[in-house]
């Protein structure tokens, strides 16, 4: 990638908010209220491998969480049309997710980055690994022959994803996760001390009781219930698949300069 110029805190916004990152993002409100209201009603496809009981059984309850974590409308009212994700929590949130990495660093931890968006976000977590791994720490390499939901795990640039037919798989399944952590446990090998992850790689993690930090969209509310309720440590709150990844580049320099890694 090559250094990486450093966006100041408002030119980042504005970046965030062109791109369409955040701000008016382009998954529109009846799919987000649809998907809250099947967290909600239950469906476990939409918990990202947390155990969130019946705690959630209130659409509107998550609509609040979701109001102040992610910054779409707090309206019950607003049905459909636009929605939003305020940038500054965007920023607010690299920031705590910036200190988290910091820590990692000075303390020379195992990390295990991996997504299950490699279409929007596989360059994020391969160049906050390429960053971890300088200043010391341990990128954690995923056991040899793990299989999830009928597909491979497999790392590229540092990064497990899951692959299908040759193809990187969109997933929000966490069992990628949990088949790898409980390879490296029967491999007789330590579990990371940190995940950097997005949708059920990341909240498996964290339910395991894992430090996890991750990425989530608008329409993916687990993971910000997740850090509602300590399981994980931070939701960086974005649009998880804009039509350029290199769109992500800007936001990926702030992450690692806040963390002290460039």
């Amino acid at each position: 990638m090559g250094p990486m110029p450093i966006p100041s805190r408002a030119a980042l916004i504005d970046h965030l908010v062109r791109t369409r990152i955040a701000g008016d993002i382009a998954t529109p409100r009846d799919n987000n209220l649809a998907h809250y209201r099947e967290l909600a009603n239950g469906n476990r496809h939409y918990w990202l491998g947390l155990e969130l009981g019946d705690r959630w059984s209130d659409e509107q309850d998550v609509l609040a969480v979701m109001a102040e974590r992610c910054g779409v409308n707090d309206d019950p009212g607003h049905r459909v049309g636009q929605d939003t994700i305020d940038p500054e929590l965007t920023v607010a949130a690299l920031e705590r997710m910036a200190q988290r990495l910091r820590k990692a660093a000075e303390g020379r931890e195992r990390v295990l980055l991996a997504t299950g968006h490699p279409g929007g976000l596989l360059d994020v977590h391969r160049a906050t690994a390429d960053a971890l791994r300088a200043a010391g720490c341990e990128i954690v390499r995923t056991p040899g022959g793990v299989v999830a939901d009928e597909a491979m795990v497999f790392q590229f640039g540092d990064v497990a994803v899951l692959e299908r037919g040759a193809t990187l798989w969109h997933t929000h399944s966490p069992a990628p996760m949990a088949a790898v952590l409980d390879a490296l446990e029967r491999a007789g090998r330590p579990l990371p001390h940190l995940v950097v992850a997005d949708h059920g790689w990341a909240g498996c993690a964290g339910q395991r009781g894992l430090d996890a930090v991750g990425y989530a969209d608008s329409n993916d509310p687990a993971l910000f219930i997740g850090e509602a309720e300590g399981t994980v440590q931070v939701t960086v709150p974005l649009d998880d698949h804009v039509t350029d990844p290199r769109f992500y580049e800007p936001m990926t320099a702030y992450l690692l300069d806040a963390a002290g890694l460039l």
